[in-house]
């Protein structure tokens, strides 16, 4: 898609190099999140994935500083002409470097021996976890599509943030739930890093067609700042 913020800038062209390097990232971030969430939903041991997902989390944390320099040079360069462009893309970068950490907050989890294998809610967490990664592979197409339409856009949007609020409602459930601590405890602090990775997916795409000023803000008017 056109990304909103910069739809007849004079540095629209300049800046199609940084959705490309954007979408690369969510790939990197789509790939940490299946394996971290592999390492507990399986026999698999954290340390067989630990350094691939660090690496990958150090890749994505690389290309957004990167990516931020090479956005000031183009302010110094150019001028504040496109300094919305600038800043759009700023938040949308940081969104996906968070959810970057938040797969990385799910190794940690397996690594501290939290593990769902023997779950009797491991099916239905294995078709939560297909279900989310599909999400970061649809928001990829939406941010590289050059004609997203408006009506694809509201579609997922409705559809993630669906999710997000089952996320937040198992968190509910586990919360008030009388299951032992180490049975619950565990499952609640999983939703809540799908909830943030969620909530961070729909960031993603909203910033890239809301206009500047609605970025991080809900219909409500409260602020959207899920890290």
């Amino acid at each position: 898609m056109v990304l909103s913020f910069f739809k007849g800038s004079s540095g629209e062209g300049d800046f199609a190099p940084i959705v490309t390097r954007a979408v690369t990232m969510l790939g990197d971030a789509r790939h940490s999140f299946d394996l971290a969430s592999m390492a507990l939903l399986t026999d698999a041991e954290a340390s067989s994935v630990a350094d691939d997902v660090r690496a990958t989390d150090e890749r994505i944390n690389q290309a957004e500083q990167e990516l931020r320099s090479e956005l000031v040079v183009h302010v110094a360069v150019q001028g504040t002409a496109d300094i919305g462009s600038v800043l759009g893309f700023t938040l949308l970068l940081k969104k996906v470097e968070r959810i970057g950490d938040q797969a990385k907050n799910i190794l940690e989890l397996a690594e501290q021996g939290v593990s769902f294998a023997d779950s009797s809610e491991r099916e239905r967490l294995f078709a939560e976890r297909q279900e989310l990664s599909a999400l970061f592979a649809e928001a990829a197409e939406l941010l590289n599509a050059p004609d997203a339409d408006d009506e694809a856009i509201a579609e997922y949007t409705d559809r993630a943030n669906i999710s997000v609020a089952y996320y937040q409602s198992k968190i509910d459930e586990f919360m008030t739930s009388e299951r032992p601590g180490h049975e619950v405890v565990p499952l609640a602090i999983y939703y809540r890093f799908l909830r943030r990775i969620g909530a961070n997916l729909v960031g993603i795409v909203r910033t890239s067609v809301d206009p500047l000023p609605h970025v991080d803000y809900l219909d409500d008017g409260a602020t959207d700042t899920d890290d």
